[in-house]
């Protein structure tokens, strides 16, 4: 489960050295928008010797590439992909044919080391108009891809408008990009929010991420990791209510009744499922809670 992933600029030792370590699910690591392009050697160089050495202990590692419109992204590439990343995360896609120009390269790598080809998923950043619009195709384009991320600032640029604190601006491309994921059953990842000391900012951002069905919400500092984590954690309240489903449902089955019903409401499939889904997230099985 990625509640919550960080980005860690992929030129700066101290911070990656650091990054498994600072609460987060995963962490980016950023070879685009955080590296001068007279750095970007130095980044993969750093960032190949630090993975080839570190233990993340269980802290998934997603590696951002540049562009496949730069003259980067291939180098990354090569870079990157025998350390085997749990993911690569390519900026500015726009249609299924950039994922699969990507998916293909990578594959050609992995035959190239002897990699089991396929292993390495794939997070399209969808962060311009037409990537929105074509957020469903780019879901199914590939079966590495196991997620979508919105950028907004990006996005909001090619729309032609301002970025603002509640997010009105964005709520189409939210909404699009999580209906493509869901329909296409892979996970949704919402875009940063930027203002690193506005936690009611934050806090109010991620209760909406989370409402409108996101997995998970990236972060650009280690200190919205703890409120980021705290709204996606399911609640006391969810877990029990989750379990008092299942509950309902073994007692009618050793009862022998069809129908289950808990305080008055009948149970249908879609609350079913809505309980397994927080107990999953809780880490907890769909049923009883070990006591």
């Amino acid at each position: 489960m990625r509640r919550s992933m960080l980005f860690l600029p992929g030129n700066i030792p101290n911070m990656l050295l650091n990054g498994a370590l600072l609460g987060s699910d995963g962490i980016i690591i950023d070879l685009e928008d955080a590296v001068s392009p007279d750095e970007k050697d130095a980044a993969r160089l750093l960032v190949c010797n630090l993975m080839g050495t570190l233990d993340f202990r269980g802290c998934e590692v997603v590696i951002r590439i540049n562009s496949i419109g730069t003259p980067y992204w291939q180098e990354d590439l090569d870079a990157v992909v025998p350390q085997k990343p749990n993911a690569i995360m390519p900026p500015k896609v726009n249609s299924g044919d950039d994922v699969h120009i990507i998916s293909a390269y990578i594959e050609k790598i992995e035959r190239e080391k002897g990699l089991v080809p396929g292993k390495i998923g794939i997070v399209p950043l969808l962060e311009t108009a037409l990537g929105i619009e074509n957020a469903f195709a780019i879901a199914l384009s590939d079966k590495r891809v196991t997620a979508l991320y919105l950028g907004a600032e990006d996005l909001t640029a090619d729309l032609h408008c301002k970025r603002t604190r509640n997010g009105g601006e964005i709520l189409y491309a939210r909404s699009r990009l999580v209906n493509a994921a869901r329909a296409a059953k892979i996970e949704a990842y919402d875009t940063p929010f930027t203002a690193i000391d506005d936690e009611e900012g934050l806090l109010a951002d991620t209760e909406l991420a989370k409402s409108l069905g996101y997995s998970g919400k990236t972060a650009i500092s280690p200190r919205q990791i703890p409120v980021i984590n705290r709204i996606f954690n399911p609640s006391e309240e969810d877990v029990e209510y989750a379990q008092s489903v299942f509950r309902a449902i073994e007692n009618a089955r050793t009862r022998g009744k069809g129908v289950v019903s808990l305080n008055g409401k009948m149970i249908d499939a879609p609350i079913v499922e809505r309980a397994r889904q927080v107990l999953e997230a809780a880490g907890l099985p769909a049923g009883l809670k070990n006591e």
